[in-house]
């Protein structure tokens, strides 16, 4: 998979909210499908819908511990979202402060 095919992978896995809880919940440590599955009122396979598009995406792997498959968070795919987003944190940094002159001359009393 191209670095542009891991990007729209793990953008579209983080799309929906059951999967970053899943991610947020391995974020302390691994965890099984049933344990994942705990705090949600979805079906056993429908978790494991969600956690095979993480794995797809490469954000989970998966054990092997006796007949247990353990899910572990793999944040490489997170990480080249960090990369790309940086690519873009000056336009951000020079909006904001110029947001931040406006504000401040806003405040001024004796600005024209």
């Amino acid at each position: 998979m191209d670095s542009s095919d891991q990007l729209d992978a793990t953008f579209s896995a983080l799309a929906h909210p059951a999967r970053r809880a899943i991610l947020a919940r391995l974020a302390q440590g691994e965890a099984t499908v049933n344990m994942l599955a705990e705090p949600f009122e979805m079906s056993l396979p429908a978790i494991s819908k969600h956690i095979r598009v993480l794995e797809n995406a490469g954000l989970i792997k998966r054990g092997r511990h006796a007949q247990f498959r353990p899910c572990t968070l793999d944040t490489k795919p997170l990480q080249d979202i960090a990369n790309w987003t940086d690519q873009y944190r000056p336009i951000w940094d020079a909006r904001f402060d110029a947001m931040d002159q406006l504000l401040n001359q806003l405040k001024d009393p004796h600005h024209d």
